[in-house]
């Protein structure tokens, strides 16, 4: 049961770290608009999601490992 659950959570890394790719590319495609108040906030925004979305990956990522070495 351990194995699975540690098969889980690296996956579910992967699955974040793809998400926050693709969160970066829509948030270079916003750059490009022109400068708003929404599109600042927009920037802010994802940026904080990006930073997040890599954070859990990371711990997703450990314990996956963690769990995969008993």
């Amino acid at each position: 049961m351990k194995k699975i659950v540690g098969f889980v959570q690296l996956f579910l890394a992967l699955l974040l770290v793809i998400a926050a790719a693709a969160t970066g590319v829509n948030l270079v495609l916003i750059s490009m608009r022109p400068e708003t108040i929404s599109v600042v906030n927009v920037i802010i925004g994802q940026g904080i999601l990006i930073i997040l979305l890599l954070a859990f990956a990371n711990l997703c990522l450990k314990k996956g490992r963690e769990s995969l070495k008993l």
